[in-house]
C-alpha cells in the first residue's frame, strides 16, 4: 500500500514594484530553497504552485507538511526577484485549500 504524503497550502504575499510573472516567482522560490537545502531538501519538498493573482500578487504554494519549516525559511531569505527588491509573506496556512481560502477572506 502506498503511504500518502500529506500536504499544506501556504497563501503567500508578495511585496514587489514591478510586474511579477508565475516563472520569475517560482524561480525565486526554488532559488532560495537550493541555496539553503540543496538539491536533496528541495527533492523532498513537492513544492508546486497552485494559483497566482498577478494583480493582487498572493499566491497559493502546496508542500509536504514535513517542508513548511524550511519553506517558510526559504521564503523568509529572499530579498530580490529579478534583481529587484522583494519580500515574501506567509498570510496562512492549512492542510486543504477550502480552508486557506476562508483563512484568506476572513
Amino acid at each position: 500500500m502506498p503511504i500518502k504524503i500529506k500536504r499544506r497550502y501556504l497563501a503567500l504575499k508578495i511585496e514587489y514594484k514591478a510586474e511579477l510573472s508565475s516563472k520569475d516567482l517560482m524561480d525565486a522560490v526554488w532559488e532560495a530553497f537550493l541555496r539553503l537545502f540543496g538539491e536533496y531538501g528541495a527533492s523532498k519538498t513537492g513544492l508546486t504552485l497552485i494559483d497566482y493573482n498577478e494583480e493582487d500578487k498572493v499566491a497559493i504554494i502546496r508542500v509536504a507538511h514535513t517542508e513548511v519549516d524550511k519553506i517558510r525559511a526559504a521564503l523568509a531569505s529572499i530579498t530580490k526577484i529579478a534583481a529587484e527588491p522583494a519580500a515574501i509573506h506567509v498570510m496562512a496556512v492549512s492542510g486543504t485549500l477550502r480552508a486557506l481560502c476562508g483563512k484568506i477572506k476572513s
